[in-house]
């Protein structure tokens, strides 16, 4: 198991950015027997006042009749970071944002994963390598 950090500066170094070549999509629905269908399919769920929101590969979505407008690539950030490390989701997010490229960030137990449009996939792949490396956004 890789070691845990915590500290902002070392998250941030150590992310070693990973682009999954799947293309996802966020939906949701408040039909409870879709919603069971769906959620073993689901890489991820959340509970919303609005609805459970899922997160499906853009094919798995289709399939099930979601809408699938948004196709995102995920990009995962290989440190294990820490749940109670401070600085890493603001220090991608600003960045991405920064550069008009929109994300969602989904903290799991080991790693955060950054979902952006397909798109824009690879220049946000550029941007992160090139902050886990030190080197100043351009």
């Amino acid at each position: 198991m890789n070691e845990v950090i915590k500290d902002t500066e070392g998250m941030i170094s150590g992310m070693a950015p990973v682009l999954d070549a799947d293309r996802w999509v966020f939906c949701t629905t408040t039909d409870q027997a879709l919603a069971a269908q769906t959620a073993p399919l689901a890489l991820a769920f959340f509970e919303e006042d609005e609805g459970r929101s899922f997160i499906l590969l853009a094919q798995i979505a289709t399939d099930l009749g979601y809408e699938a407008e948004l196709p995102m690539a995920r990009i995962t950030l290989s440190v294990h970071s820490a749940l109670d490390g401070v600085g890493l989701t603001a220090a991608v997010s600003g960045l991405l944002a920064n550069n008009a490229i929109p994300c969602n960030m989904v903290a799991a137990f080991h790693h955060d994963h950054v979902f952006v449009p397909v798109d824009q996939a690879e220049r946000a792949m550029q941007l992160l390598q090139a902050l886990a490396g030190g080197e100043p956004a351009k």
